[in-house]
């Protein structure tokens, strides 16, 4: 298995960045709204049918069933449309024709980044980020309520909303580099910053003047 940055695979579809030609929409004005309420929608749906299903059936199969679709339609909806248009990323993967898989991550450059609407990219984030942390907390609920089939339901949500989450957290810091390098170097930038910032203080810190105490008067 391995990754590559660039398509190693040829089709007759619209090149990757080349989408959307229009950068007159104003930055606080949403330039896919449709896209982006799809986005929201069907994450939003399952989270909804997952948490009222029982006020309205009492049947898991049917509710399981349902929040399954609405997971794997917001699993595809995401990694091939929203991804691409929203934040200017894409991840895919494929088999060659000696069966060697190939992951492909990759990202708009240059002026092409630039047509990112800003709102746009926020919301992606946003719920990108939360969707999977909200279902951690499904997910300890469950397991502390002993719900053996619930946590089933909840673990095929964490793992389609964090496949997504780490694919385009790979696009974003780049194929080469691991999300263990990337946080491991985050985390030793901001222990360095705040030991160069303890140390600044220190140094210019007023020192007191020992002429200027007032003198003990008998």
């Amino acid at each position: 298995m391995s990754s590559a940055t660039l398509p190693l695979l040829e089709d007759d579809t619209i090149a990757f960045g080349e989408e959307d030609l229009d950068t007159g929409a104003a930055k606080d004005t949403l330039k896919h709204p449709y896209v982006t309420f799809f986005h929201l929608a069907f994450r939003g749906a399952s989270i909804f049918v997952y948490l009222f299903c029982r006020l309205f059936s009492d049947s898991f199969i049917s509710t399981f069933v349902t929040v399954v679709l609405l997971l794997s339609m917001d699993f595809w909806t995401v990694k091939n449309i929203t991804g691409r248009l929203m934040v200017g990323l894409r991840w895919w993967n494929y088999v060659d024709d000696d069966g060697k898989s190939h992951w492909v991550f990759e990202s708009r450059k240059g002026q092409l980044q630039g047509r990112v609407n800003e709102r746009e990219s926020r919301i992606f984030w946003t719920t990108l980020v939360l969707t999977p942390l909200l279902w951690s907390v499904f997910f300890i609920i469950a397991l502390f309520g002993l719900s053996l089939k619930w946590m089933l339901l909840v673990m095929i949500a964490l793992v389609l909303s964090g496949a997504n989450l780490y694919g385009y957290f790979k696009c974003k810091v780049g194929a080469k580099e691991s999300v263990g390098s990337v946080t491991s170097d985050f985390f030793r930038r901001q222990v360095l910053q705040s030991a160069v910032s303890l140390v600044t203080r220190e140094n210019t810190a007023p020192q007191a003047n020992p002429m200027s105490q007032p003198a003990n008067v008998v």
